[in-house]
């Protein structure tokens, strides 16, 4: 994908900064959310067996439910437990010919999932025992595991703390 470069790349540049002086208030001044967090994120799977495999049995997170989907008929919902009270939903829709995953508005970059430095570790055997390609530090990407599930989705695994990027605090904790 190209990447703007000399007066484009500037003109991005200037846009960022002038959005951030804008709109991005100090931690003490920013007004508290309206909702209680994230319940669940809901993707489409492809293949509800092999999601389960993937997310459970080689990534770790529990399967805390498996029912039919009120809204499409045969149609299996099912949820993950990704920690703090968060869980992570799957769909999937049979008859129906979905394309494969592809970078677009709309789309999903990737789901970033905190890890300890320990667990970190852990994931990245795990991902070079079961040779999972992945893109991480030692292929030039500090603190982050990249990586797709059997569905395209894109999976970060993190090692910083919620609430933090680069070590920064964003939230007031």
């Amino acid at each position: 994908m190209p990447q703007p470069q000399g007066a484009e790349l500037d003109a991005v540049r200037e846009r960022r900064a002038a959005l951030k002086g804008k709109y991005l208030r100090p931690v003490g001044e920013r007004p508290a959310p309206p909702t209680q967090g994230v319940h669940h994120a809901a993707f489409v799977a492809r293949d509800v067996e092999k999601t389960i495999e993937f997310w459970q049995e080689t990534l770790g997170f529990p399967l805390v439910e498996l029912v039919e989907n009120r809204d499409y008929a045969g149609s299996s919902h099912f949820f993950f437990d990704i920690g703090h009270q968060n869980l992570l939903g799957f769909f999937d829709f049979p008859g129906h010919d979905h394309p494969d995953w592809v970078e677009t508005i709309g789309a999903l970059q990737h789901l970033a999932l905190s890890v300890t430095a320990e667990h970190f570790d852990a994931m990245r055997a795990t991902l070079d025992a079961k040779g999972i390609e992945y893109l991480g530090p030692d292929r030039g990407v500090h603190n982050s595991l990249y990586f797709r599930d059997p569905n395209g989705l894109g999976v970060e695994f993190y090692r910083e703390e919620l609430g933090r990027f680069e070590g920064e605090p964003l939230l007031d904790a």
